[in-house]
């Protein structure tokens, strides 16, 4: 494996960074952007509080990486919020089924309507779950807690053949898996993890029929027709995309995020994530070595060893950055990342 990182001399980590699974390592262009910006803004910027290009740039290519059209892509700030939307959007007493320990912005704003049946299964039953009645399968396309690797094929199969919706959350895979978001009725992304850009970028993505199902209860100016002409309500037009869902954009975040988003287009999702998952092999392969288990999740860049959360301190003292999630110490490994990398984290833990 080729010991550079991808991306070039865009990353300048200071420790041994294992931990994009909570958030990925700004670019050195994505940096610069939001730095430009905030410097205009201290300065005082005659064009308001960003420029509304770079949403749009980001939305695109965000469309390209997910393989939809950009009419098909709302901007926001969070999952949280996007998956709200959805979750209101659902009649009263409606079945959602969810993977148990199933990521809390998946199913959280579900919970708080009250008048939802929800139900969890393990996730290698989530498929063979759906069951008539079932108005929404939600889930993770990866497992945030440990890597496991969602069959959306089968579950998009089931939820057809009875008529259910499918939501998937691909927070954690956008960036090195490849996205078929028009696959599914919706999904929705945060694009600070392996999209690598600055929190507060979060994408939607809207079947034409599914917009139908939807009340953009977010609505402002970016939601209309005419954006400038929906300065002062009330709103004339909404858009007819799916921009009618939009959040207003936080700009430093879509500065960022335009910048981020062309890097990793530029080094390929394909080429980005066969370099992550040889990483993921090779410290797989070196725990076994050394005697440590992990959580079976297939082609992963995440991998999470139970009973082993309490050595994430040891592993930051020594310069190593990881998390410690359900129990897990979960590493994760993105384009930045080196065989040197894998070899330092597995030298702590064997010792």
């Amino acid at each position: 494996m080729d010991e550079e990182p991808l991306g070039g001399d865009q990353f300048a980590p200071t420790q041994t960074y294992l931990n994009t699974s909570t958030c990925g390592l700004l670019p050195r262009r994505t940096v610069d952007a939001v730095a430009a910006l905030t410097a205009e803004l201290a300065a005082g910027r005659p064009g308001g509080s960003g420029d509304s290009g770079a949403v749009e740039a980001a939305r695109e290519t965000f469309a390209r990486i997910a393989g939809v059209h950009p009419d098909r892509v709302a901007v926001g700030g969070s999952v949280a919020v996007h998956v709200g939307l959805i979750a209101q959007s659902l009649p009263a007493g409606a079945e959602v089924l969810f993977p148990e320990g199933e990521f809390s912005s998946v199913v959280d704003p579900f919970l708080v309507r009250g008048d939802l049946k929800l139900r969890y299964v393990p996730l290698e039953r989530l498929a063979e779950s759906v069951r008539p009645g079932t108005a929404l399968v939600a889930c993770s396309s990866v497992q945030s807690s440990d890597g496991r690797i969602a069959d959306l094929a089968a579950v998009r199969a089931a939820a057809a053949a009875h008529g259910a919706r499918t939501l998937v959350d691909a927070t954690q895979s956008a960036g090195w898996l490849p996205l078929d978001a028009g696959a599914h009725d919706f999904t929705v992304t945060g694009g600070f993890k392996y999209l690598l850009c600055p929190r507060g970028a979060s994408f939607l993505t809207v079947t034409e029929e599914a917009q139908e199902t939807l009340v953009p209860i977010h609505a402002g100016m970016s939601a209309g027709a005419d954006v400038w002409a929906s300065v002062y309500g009330p709103l004339a037009e909404l858009a007819r995309s799916a921009r009618r869902f939009d959040e207003p954009p936080a700009f430093l975040a879509y500065h960022g995020a335009a910048a981020s988003l062309a890097l990793v287009e530029e080094c390929g999702v394909e080429r980005i994530g066969a370099r992550a998952v040889a990483l993921a092999d090779r410290f797989r392969t070196g725990l076994d070595r050394v005697g440590h288990a992990y959580v079976p999740a297939g082609r992963s860049v995440i991998v999470a060893m139970p009973g082993l959360g309490d050595r994430h301190p040891e592993l930051l003292r020594a310069g190593i950055v990881t998390s410690a999630r359900a129990g897990n110490l979960r590493v994760s490994f993105h384009l930045y990342n080196t065989t040197a990398d894998v070899d330092r984290a597995l030298g702590v833990l064997a010792a």
